[in-house]
């Protein structure tokens, strides 16, 4: 294992080295330039055909009873599965590893990539209801791999992404989600961490196996309800700790250009390492470009692909604006970040500076549970789909069960900011084909993008879905005949 986390170590520090980084960053920049900062102009655009169309009732209306049974979503579910999947440990346990790595300089690089990949998630969505499939059944299958396939006739790169999805879910979503619990279990009450891996994953399985209608059933009732007790407690401590706001903010603007000097129990941190590990957490917490949410989008029953892009947008700015920024807050306060604790045990500390310590570890405790346990309900349906993709629908009816191994043979390896090394590859090795395949087909999504917004409505799901054979090529703007 020693020798394991060595080489990972050294993988993870070449995968995320300055070229990468530069490359995320600079495809982000582009479809920001060419959509002429849409995420910002139009904000007010996203949040009416996102929340509001729930708050007006509308996120269950489009094929609710037939689309369910033949495998699909609605809007809503399909988001409530991606944010499942989205706020999870990234948004707790990761933003303290980032904090206790990084340092507070690594928030702001967090906020400015998140910010940027917006737009990105919009743009991957879109295309991924666009380029999506129906099968013989009438279920979808959709995601990058699809329109990497479909879109660019680059076969090898699809296949390339759906194997790192494998081992992205593999590691990232059965193994840490569970790895999280049993680590916030052990510290609030003394559990073994197998014991709480085990029966985590027997609920995830019986959940899961069930198909996607049970999945989107499962995540529509359980994020809101999880991401309002959250915030509902991150509340409570920022009206305790309100004079601390300007401090807190300065600190994370200062080192974000600055070096983060060793305090206590934390060793600091350099400017590239803070910007290295705020770009892969946020990544990894908002998965703005990681390609995975596509996959649960694109069964959703929607009207047109850029009308459920938005919810990417969505997606971002409640995951990393709103969770990840409460955790933040909370270390940051409170200052915990001194002593030297990493990963569940540091946001323990922080709510219990200010919460009696019993009802911190209960709160923390339930959501890192709801989190984590409707992360890893979610990500099996890319493993599903990419499983599909890579080995085909006869080999995944014994492959699916490998998805519940992981967390049960590693639940009680303790050095948590080791473990995440084997998230940071995955997220690397999924992001960069999705967003080579991103900036190759950003004509075809600027194409969707102005069909919505210009209400020709020429590439409607109805019409792209009975097509077969949409806007061939990496530039966009042709039609088959007869479309």
């Amino acid at each position: 294992m020693e020798l394991v986390l060595t080489l990972a170590a050294r993988l993870d520090a070449l995968l995320w080295g300055v070229w990468t980084l530069l490359f995320i960053a600079g495809v982000s920049v582009y479809l920001t330039l060419r959509t002429r900062f849409f995420q910002l102009r139009g904000l007010r655009l996203i949040l009416r055909s996102t929340l509001g169309s729930l708050l007006a009732g509308e996120g269950d209306s489009p094929g609710e009873g037939e689309g369910a049974r033949r495998g699909r979503m609605t809007p809503f579910q399909a988001t409530s599965t991606a944010l499942a999947s989205t706020v999870g440990m990234g948004s707790i346990a990761g933003i303290a590893t980032a904090l206790s790595v990084g340092g507070p300089g690594a928030i702001f690089w967090m906020w400015l990539l998140a910010l940027l990949g917006t737009i990105t998630k919009t743009a991957e969505i879109t295309l991924a209801v666009h380029y999506r499939e129906i099968d013989e059944e009438g279920r979808i299958r959709g995601g990058p791999m699809y329109y990497i396939r479909r879109g660019l006739g680059w076969p090898f790169l699809a296949l390339l992404f759906s194997l790192g999805i494998v081992v992205n879910a593999l590691s990232s979503a059965s193994l840490l989600q569970a790895h999280t619990v049993g680590r916030s279990f052990l510290a609030s009450y003394g559990l073994n961490p197998y014991l709480v891996a085990g029966a985590m994953t027997t609920v995830a399985a019986v959940v899961a196996i069930g198909g996607v209608r049970r999945i989107g059933r499962v995540s529509e009732s359980l994020v809101p309800l999880m991401s309002l007790v959250y915030v509902a407690g991150g509340l409570v401590l920022f009206l305790a700790n309100w004079r601390s706001v300007p401090q807190v903010f300065g600190s994370i603007l200062h080192h974000a250009f600055a070096p983060a000097p060793a305090v206590g129990g934390f060793a600091g941190a350099a400017v590239l390492q803070a910007i290295q590990t705020g770009m892969a957490r946020g990544m990894f917490s908002n998965e703005a470009g990681l390609g995975t949410a596509p996959m649960a989008h694109a069964t959703a029953e929607t009207a047109h692909p850029f009308q459920q892009g938005m919810w990417g947008a969505f997606e971002v700015f409640l995951v990393t604006f709103v969770i990840c920024t409460i955790t933040s807050f909370a270390i940051l306060s409170t200052g915990v970040l001194s002593g030297g604790e990493s990963g569940i045990e540091l946001v323990i500390q922080a709510f219990a500076s200010v919460l009696p310590r019993a009802v911190a570890g209960n709160l923390i405790s339930f959501c890192i549970l709801t989190f984590c346990l409707t992360t890893q309900i979610g990500f099996y349906v890319y493993f599903e789909t990419a499983s599909v993709d890579a080995f085909g629908k006869a080999a995944t009816r014994w492959l699916r069960w490998l998805y519940f191994v992981p967390p049960v043979l590693f639940a009680g390896v303790a050095e948590v900011d080791r473990v995440w090394v084997f998230a940071n590859i995955a997220v690397g090795v999924c992001a960069l084909p999705n967003l080579v395949a991103v900036l190759a087909l950003s004509g075809v999504f600027l194409t969707l993008m102005s069909d919505y917004l210009s209400g020709e409505a020429r590439y409607t799901t109805r019409a792209v879905d009975a097509s077969g054979n949409p806007l061939p090529g990496p530039w966009g703007g042709r039609r088959e005949k007869g479309e």
